[in-house]
């Protein structure tokens, strides 16, 4: 397995997390759909998808983040134009969100295989145990 490439190290204080905490809970953001985090429960894994929550369906960006913290949940998303800024605004009030898993659609296009490869990736992120650390930021990798 190829290993994740790591963008920034925790860091800061959150009332949901601490710096250096290992998360393991995955909050998947609207563009995900509920089968992948279906997928991932099945295979044992604690995984909540905004699309299946209507307490979450249509809250705004930093909104989202904030819930994911608050529930220690590390916040999957292929945004990342929008939560990249949203991360360095919570580094620069010295705060750690829970961790964020950036999906780039060059390394999973959105085709037939999307479903499938995004389970993949995840699952074996969340296998290790050293997947994320509250406050880390990085970009999911192929297994």
């Amino acid at each position: 397995m190829r290993p994740m490439r790591r963008l920034n190290k925790p860091g800061g204080v959150n009332a949901g997390c601490s710096p250096g905490e290992r998360v393991g809970r995955l909050l998947l953001d609207e563009m995900f759909s509920g089968a992948i985090a279906g997928q991932l429960r099945a295979k044992g894994h604690n995984v909540v998808a905004v699309v299946a929550d209507p307490a979450l369906a249509g809250l705004a960006d930093d909104q989202i983040l904030a819930q994911a913290s608050a529930a220690g949940r590390v916040l999957v998303t292929a945004n990342i134009k929008d939560f990249m800024p949203l991360d360095a605004r919570y580094r620069a009030a010295s705060q750690a969100h829970a961790g964020l898993i950036l999906v780039s659609t060059n390394t999973f296009p959105q085709d037939r295989n999307f479903t499938a490869a995004i389970t993949s990736a995840l699952s074996a992120l969340l296998d290790q145990s050293h997947a994320i650390q509250a406050g880390q930021v990085l970009f999911l990798a192929r297994p």
